[in-house]
């Protein structure tokens, strides 16, 4: 019996197999790396150990030191959990050597299924449907769009889609060479690039005596970079022959390679309707909550019986109504995805986890590694938690997730929430019609300005001047020498491009026309019975806290709450993060026009070949390439022009706004522009 657990991993997912031991009487060690020290897995569990450093490549892939860290500690028992060493043969192998049990499928399984390449060819033999690879070196224009990808690779990195016959040289040089700094392997293949497919995925799960169950289909064709978004189980509108057929796959997978514990059997369903094997990941999935939601199982606690040697029943449990999970990252998915840092300082969510509920009340489970006062870094994933909803149907599943994630106060780092949100009020997510190419054809449209946060705005200006005693109550701020029948200076407050002009007066506040505001315009109102000038917008009540604003009619109410000039407004209709501008600006932080500036800390990994200073660059090139949160972002040239000045340097470590380069316009008629950041996503 396994009496003490090591999750050889961070943040969400150490904290999720923490739970399940603790539920089950099972003592946890974690370990951490240096930025690491304070984070909530290193709180939860009951003993960790340090791992000197801040890279990955120092702390969480040395397989070396966690196995020490397990003995030291008097674990009995590793868990990969997901990512680092999860589908490492020889961290498998090192662990049962020293005389540890794996949570994980045996060693030789997970060697079979490492490099795709070899992984294509047992499947085949199997009888497994897959794409035929293609010969890089014989490529003709029929064979396009082409999909290159990393033979050892995960998490989209080092994949590729090539369009057009000229750019394929160059995409085999970019995506080999990042396979080698990301997995130590630079081997990359090519097959058919699948447009209009489906990322469908079977769960898993086999004991040492030859039973494997499959555990439905999930849906996880909502990707950014290859990498997943919005993840649902049962994958809708799937033929009962093609779910049969997918089941039937994945178990032939998993015998093939005498598969024991839970994995997952990916594929690519084709417009179609043809199913064709993509890889498959011999660990724990992130997306696996929305199988243990429709199924009513802790795949985690299956895990750990598998290892002490439990068999499973023949026959899995029934599914039961639909799960949809929601990926929160700390990104910015209108400027390339690039990831955001800094201290989160508030993480509620909206939704109903008591217990009482009617059995088929729709029930919200959030999965994080984070939690209030916690900073999120540069140097791992920028998951900042996982948001499942579980109901009967798929549509009550898709309206509950809506509003937990929209009513959710989520303060600090800029977020990809209410791309989330539009994503699924999307009609053709709702209606279930997309593919793995949804963000492609609707970015654009999805990420565009918030209208309501104009209204934000106001509501955050009038809190502050209510916090700051400015026309609060009566209406006219207090001053010294008494009570004057005048009305209160107009006074000023810009947050972004939202510039606010607001006095008090005998009522309450007016806030006068905000440019840009539709209904806007002259004096919109005053707190209490009587109104002044237009009626569209009018204000309600306003204390430091929260303000209620009339507007076409309706009443809305805001909560601000203000963290020095980051301030974030919640309201019924969404969440704004506004940043107040100061009235001066300071001198010291303007920069010369052409300068390159780094969007996020990070690590510069790459520079463009043969760059230079004097070299002559175009609008757009890449010149440098940013290593952060484990997404690669290029910066480009922001004009045309001659290279100056390059500051960057291959392997350091950059903060924001550090100087990277300097282009100086050819025609001396650059605008100011001082970064062009673009994600990295051929």
């Amino acid at each position: 019996m396994i009496t003490s657990v090591l999750v050889a991993n961070r943040g969400e997912i150490a904290c999720r197999v923490f739970r399940t031991c603790r539920e089950r009487g099972i003592g946890t060690v974690a370990v951490y790396a240096d930025p690491d020290a304070g984070a909530l897995h290193v709180r939860e569990a009951d003993t960790a150990v340090r791992l000197p450093g801040a890279a990955p490549a120092d702390t969480y892939l040395r397989g070396d030191l966690i196995v020490k860290a397990a003995l030291a500690a008097g674990a009995d028992a590793v868990h990969p959990g997901y990512g680092f060493l999860s589908e490492n043969a020889g961290f498998a192998r090192a662990v049962l050597d020293a005389g540890l049990v794996w949570i994980g499928p045996p060693p030789d399984a997970i060697e079979a299924m490492a490099s795709k390449t070899r992984a294509k060819e047992l499947m085949g033999a199997a009888g497994v449907p897959l794409l035929a690879p293609v010969d890089p070196a014989a490529v003709t224009e029929a064979d396009l769009p082409l999909l290159l990808k990393a033979a050892a690779g995960g998490g989209g990195r080092g994949m590729r889609i090539v369009r057009e016959l000229p750019a394929l040289g160059v995409e085999l040089t970019a995506a080999a060479a990042e396979a080698r700094s990301a997995f130590g392997d630079g081997e990359v293949f090519a097959e058919p690039y699948v447009e209009g497919g489906r990322h469908i995925e079977v769960q898993v799960l086999a004991d040492a005596r030859g039973t494997v169950w499959a555990l439905g289909t999930r849906d996880c064709s909502l990707q950014r970079r290859h990498q997943k978004v919005i993840e649902e189980s049962p994958a809708p509108g799937l033929p009962s022959a093609l779910r049969t057929a997918l089941h039937e796959s994945a178990v032939l997978a998993a015998r093939a390679v005498g598969y024991v514990g839970a994995g997952t059997v990916e594929f690519l369903v084709s417009a179609e309707g043809r199913p064709y094997f993509l890889e498959m990941n011999t660990r724990l999935q992130v997306e696996h909550p929305v199988t243990e939601e429709v199924f009513g199982l802790d795949l985690v606690a299956l895990q750990l019986s598998v290892a002490e040697g439990g068999l499973l029943p023949p026959e899995p449990p029934r599914a039961y109504g639909h799960a949809m999970e929601a990926r929160l990252y700390a990104e910015d998915p209108a400027r390339g995805w690039a990831p955001q840092t800094g201290m989160l300082r508030a993480l509620d969510f909206a939704g109903s986890t008591a217990a009482g509920r009617a059995p088929d009340a729709p029930r919200l489970r959030v999965d994080t590694g984070y939690s209030a006062g916690d900073t999120v870094g540069v140097h791992y994933d920028s998951l900042l938690a996982k948001v499942v909803v579980w109901a009967p149907t798929r549509g009550e599943a898709l309206r509950a997730l809506r509003y937990a994630v929209r009513r959710a106060r989520v303060h600090g780092p800029g977020t990809n929430r209410e791309l989330l949100v539009r994503s699924l009020e999307h009609p053709d997510f709702a209606g279930g019609r997309f593919d793995t190419g949804f963000y492609e054809r609707h970015l654009d449209v999805l990420t565009e300005p918030v209208p309501g946060e104009r209204y934000a705005a106001v509501a955050a200006a009038l809190a502050d001047a209510a916090a700051r005693g400015s026309g609060a109550g009566a209406g006219l701020p207090a001053r010294v020498g008494g009570w004057r029948n005048v009305g209160a200076a107009w006074q000023t407050k810009t947050y972004g491009e939202h510039e606010i002009r607001y006095r008090g007066t005998r009522d309450g506040y007016a806030v006068e026309g905000v440019e840009g505001v539709e209904g806007v315009s002259g004096v919109s109102g005053v707190s209490g019975e009587s109104g002044v000038g237009g009626a569209d917008v009018r204000v309600v009540a306003v204390a430091p806290r929260r303000v209620s604003l009339e507007v076409e009619g309706v009443v809305r109410h805001f909560e601000v709450t203000a963290y020095g000039d980051e301030v974030h407004v919640d309201g019924a209709d969404g969440s704004y993060r506004l940043t107040a501008r100061p009235r001066f600006t300071d001198p010291s932080r303007r920069t010369e026009p052409g300068s390159l500036l780094a969007p996020m800390p990070g690590t510069v990994v790459r520079i463009a070949d043969g760059l230079a200073e004097g070299a002559r660059v175009t609008a757009g090139q890449p010149l440098v390439w940013l290593e952060a949160m484990k997404m690669e972002h290029r910066i480009t040239a922001p004009a045309s022009g001659t290279l100056t000045a390059l500051h960057a340097v291959v392997g350091r470590q950059v903060e924001v706004g550090a100087l990277l380069a300097v282009v100086t316009d050819a025609t001396q008629e650059d605008t100011g522009n001082t970064e062009d950041i673009r994600e990295d996503t051929t």
